[in-house]
């Protein structure tokens, strides 16, 4: 059997794992067991893509079986969507489609359903005009999203919500961050062109870059040493928006996997200190190795697991001699303050809170089968739980910034409306931070959503979707 024909079975057994027994795909990819590049590669656009358009192949399947509702073993039924997937969502021919997929089977342990698995696609091939017809009528299935999100969606979102669930259904847009601490985003741009890789026109103007291909992280010039991180325009608007000043004392709550916080980091230095908090150990260390790799060294703090240490705080190297804030990774729950705060307020805090992260569904299309609509409530009531714990914290004049990759009113204007009605101390500046930002930081691209805070849609600008209100505590 041939490579092509393993990729093709174990994007089988991945795409069972995540559809049918609830992984996620993130954690059914982690050990893909190929050799080569190009085989991973191969393997996470078909798992990928297959996800992505998991409900409508799905139906569409159902439709080609000989019999309704016809029982398949699961990683069977898998392979027919990875099938299928290749078809009609793919540039790979359709023969080497056909044939490396009814060997997979047999990879699989399964050669008895190599027979069939060659008659559904040839089927596919024959009749799907007319089945897609049949299916597409209904518009979740058409646009392979499961009906309660899209019900939330169209109240949320409107005429919009068309070009939300055209925007969820493509491959992300690759956008990377330059340390400004290390060059210019006019400097780093040069270094790509000159790498042969393709800069795209974009509505930001600085340090937010948006490439014309996805890439593997190591061949940016310069990640390993920290010139550049990929992070989506979207986000990069959380750390601008908190606007941190020399001298202050941030609080990153819910900080994992670390991009926010370098941010902050490479926007101002010179604060006094910053505080990272996790409630996962395992995340918590991604955001040492995302320090570490941005420049910055462990030195002590509480409970990350990195490098056999157990409590370590992450310094700046300041170039210049300045005194180099202290940042401070803390893995705890970010209610449960009295389990790690030392009583000294915050001039700031970032709460980027745990959501459904509906406004991502391009980078995690697993989110349209694992998530449910009961998820929606208990989300939202954590997030305004999260609100109002970490609020005593904050000082009078300080500002703390509610950010979420949710789509939904619920978990975001919603958390932040009854937040805002039950703290008299707190109003939202959200237009003026946002005003402030300027158009070379995608101020434009931010719009009002009736809610207090503003809210981005997928695919704005190339964008991820996201939601951020600014809230500032009165000095009494």
């Amino acid at each position: 059997m041939s490579a092509s024909a393993a990729v093709r079975a174990q994007a089988a057994r991945v795409v069972a794992d995540v559809a049918i027994r609830g992984r996620s795909l993130d954690v059914a990819l982690d050990a893909d067991g190929m050799t080569t590049r190009q085989e991973r590669g191969l393997l996470r656009a078909l798992c990928y893509d297959s996800i992505r358009w998991y409900l409508r192949l799905d139906a569409l399947l159902g439709r080609l079986l000989a019999r309704p509702n016809q029982k398949l073993a699961p990683e069977v039924r898998s392979l027919a969507i990875v099938g299928l997937c290749q078809l009609f969502y793919t540039d790979i021919p359709a023969h080497a489609a056909v044939d490396e997929t009814v060997d997979a089977a047999r990879l699989l342990g399964q050669p008895r359903a190599a027979g069939l698995i060659n008659a559904l696609l040839r089927r596919a091939q024959r009749e799907h005009v007319r089945l897609f017809a049949a299916i597409d009528g209904d518009v979740a299935l058409r646009h392979a999203h499961p009906r309660w999100l899209l019900d939330l969606l169209a109240t949320d979102w409107g005429a919009s919500v068309h070009a939300i669930l055209a925007a969820n259904n493509q491959r992300p847009a690759f956008w990377v961050r330059v340390n400004r601490l290390h060059g210019t985003g006019r400097h780093y741009h040069a270094r790509l062109t000159a790498a042969g890789i393709r800069v795209a026109a974009s509505a930001f103007q600085d340090e937010a870059l948006l490439l014309e291909s996805a890439m593997d992280v190591g061949d940016l010039p310069g990640f390993s040493a920290g010139d550049v991180s990929v992070q989506d325009a979207a986000a990069q608007l959380a750390a601008r928006l908190l606007a941190p000043r020399a001298g202050e004392r941030i609080l990153d709550a819910c900080a994992a996997p670390g991009g926010k916080t370098g941010h902050l980091l490479e926007l101002q230095p010179e604060l006094e200190s910053l505080v990272a908090i996790d409630v996962s150990p395992r995340r918590l260390r991604r955001v040492a190795d995302n320090l570490r790799r941005l420049g910055f060294r462990i030195v002590a703090g509480r409970g990350v697991e990195t490098s056999g240490d157990t409590d370590h705080t992450i310094e700046p190297v300041d170039p210049a001699g300045n005194r180099p804030c202290g940042v401070h990774l803390v893995a705890a729950d970010a209610a449960d303050t009295a389990d790690w705060w030392d009583g000294r307020p915050f001039d700031r805090i970032l709460l980027d809170v745990p959501c459904s992260a509906t406004g991502v569904i391009r980078r995690h299309p697993d989110i349209k089968l694992l998530r449910r609509a009961e998820d929606i409530p208990a989300l939202a009531a954590r997030q305004l739980h999260l609100v109002h714990r970490l609020w005593p914290l904050l000082a009078p004049g300080g500002r703390l910034v509610y950010a979420s990759c949710s789509a939904l009113a619920q978990e975001t204007g919603a958390v932040v409306g009854a937040f805002l009605s039950a703290a008299c101390d707190a109003r939202d500046v959200s237009g003026a931070a946002i005003a402030e930002l300027g158009d070379e930081f995608g101020a434009r691209q931010v719009e009002t959503c009736g809610q207090p805070g503003h809210r981005i849609a997928a695919g704005t600008a190339g964008m991820d979707g996201f939601y951020y209100a600014c809230i500032e505590k009165t000095k009494g």
